[in-house]
């Protein structure tokens, strides 16, 4: 999980302030001492991480805080403020161009996700009704103008190619076919190094020359920490970047891509991928980011994720059967696809706000709901639709034909059980006529998330 390791640094160390009833200026300086540190083992900057402690020490021992009722709350709303700020405060969204198609160019070292990614951006615009095309100038790895067609094609772009040839031409005569073939976004992905270098920057600048990008983005892997930053830096004073994706964000990444490269190269951080799959591309909120490391969730990305990613036919089918008490072990499985497309499990717990604390010591295994789909997998009809026929003999078969153990199935059919009986207790209804308060969710099947492993 992101960020993981710097928020539970920060977290210690307003643990300790939120302890005091009131504070002095040495509590907070002993607390912004073990901030810095925190964010220099994240693989923050140095210069940054040294002026944020700065800026948030001379506003933490104002009198506004010092004198405040709950000073320890104030201090992490000032760090909260600051940590946003460090990141562009706000969104910053693409420029679209005034008259199509508008030109996004991606650029970055090989191996950072630039292709993948320019998928991503690609499938992300084409779900809000335009019609991108990807241009593959990428002519020197093997394989990756192959690449950009597998790709391209799950994402449902059209793609641009004209061989191993000049760069230079395939990109001016894709925005030709772009503007043919009415396409509103030119997504050209160019080719990496491993390393920077004269060459590349020449045909990165020759391209920008010739077809005038409205945006230049620059992919880079979040795990490389400072190394990104200073990758971000080199592209920015020969290309003059826009923009940053930073890759990897649902790893265990440190922080430090994130935290600098707005403070070092004055560019914002657009976009940030969060998974393999071509949906796994958000929007980059430096609000939201900050109340992530500071262990407050993220609540609103998760409602966007959720109606991004979840079919709100079915959510709405299976909220009829919730109510009706209809709930059967289809619904069970439909379900467990719903919460796969929506991401790991630990993820998507990490953006609800006071969780985070709760569950970074708990071991989550996300196979287990392949495990639990292979049983339900392994049943007939008739059980799947009513599982209270299912008796020992077909437990033994529902174990062999899903390779698990018949006490996998036990466990299964006691959790459904218990699912059926909190639905039940949700729609039951008072003396007055109206359905009961939620009861408490912590005894909620498969919270755990401990059982069926191997």
């Amino acid at each position: 999980m992101a960020f993981e390791g710097l928020s539970e640094k920060l977290s210690n160390a307003f643990r300790k302030l939120r302890s005091k009833g009131k504070l002095t200026e040495d509590d907070v300086k002993a607390a912004m001492k073990e901030v810095r540190m925190a964010l220099l083992e994240a693989d923050v900057n140095y210069k940054v991480a040294k002026n944020f402690t700065a800026k948030v020490t001379e506003r933490a021992v104002g009198s506004d805080v010092m004198e405040s009722l709950t000073p320890g709350q104030m201090v992490i709303k000032i760090v909260n403020e600051e940590l946003t700020a460090l990141m562009g405060s706000e969104e910053t969204k693409i420029k679209f161009a005034s008259k199509p198609p508008t030109i996004i160019m991606m650029c970055g070292l090989q191996g950072s996700g630039k292709t993948t990614h320019s998928a991503k951006l690609a499938k992300m615009y084409k779900k809000q009704g335009h019609r991108p095309l990807l241009v593959a100038c990428d002519v020197y790895r093997p394989a990756a103008i192959e690449q950009l067609k597998v790709v391209g094609t799950q994402a449902g772009a059209a793609i641009f190619e004209m061989g191993q040839g000049d760069p230079v031409e395939i990109s001016k005569k894709a925005i030709s076919h772009a503007k043919d073939h009415g396409h509103d976004i030119v997504i050209i992905d160019t080719a990496g190094r491993l390393h920077i270098d004269e060459k590349l920057m020449n045909e990165l600048k020759e391209i920008k020359a010739e077809v005038k990008p409205d945006e230049i983005l620059l992919v880079v892997d979040s795990m490389t920490g400072q190394d990104a930053v200073n990758v971000a830096k080199s592209f920015d004073e020969l290309l003059d970047i826009s923009g940053v994706i930073l890759t990897k964000l649902d790893g265990d990444t440190r922080g430090g891509a994130a935290l600098s490269v707005k403070a070092v190269t004055g560019k914002p951080i657009k976009f940030a991928g969060i998974g393999e799959k071509l949906d796994d591309l958000e929007v980059f909120h430096p609000d939201r980011m900050a109340s992530r490391i500071l262990g407050m969730g993220d609540v609103l990305t998760l409602i966007e994720d959720a109606e991004n990613k979840l079919d709100q036919k079915k959510a709405m089918d299976m909220a009829k059967k919730f109510q009706q008490n209809k709930f059967d072990m289809n619904d069970l499985y439909e379900q467990l696809q719903q919460i796969k497309n929506m991401g790991s499990v630990k993820n998507i717990l990490s953006k609800l706000p006071g969780i985070s604390d709760q569950i970074k010591d708990m071991d989550f295994d996300d196979r287990q709901l392949d495990r639990v789909g292979a049983m339900i997998s392994s049943m007939t009809k008739e059980e799947r639709e009513d599982p209270s026929i299912i008796n020992p003999s077909r437990k033994r078969r529902i174990a062999a034909g899903s390779g698990m153990k018949v006490e996998d199935v036990n466990r299964l059919m006691k959790q459904f059980d218990q699912m059926r009986k909190f639905m039940k207790s949700m729609n039951a209804r008072g003396k007055d006529g109206k359905r009961k308060r939620l009861p408490g969710l912590g005894g909620v099947p498969f919270g755990g998330m401990g059982g069926f492993r191997r």
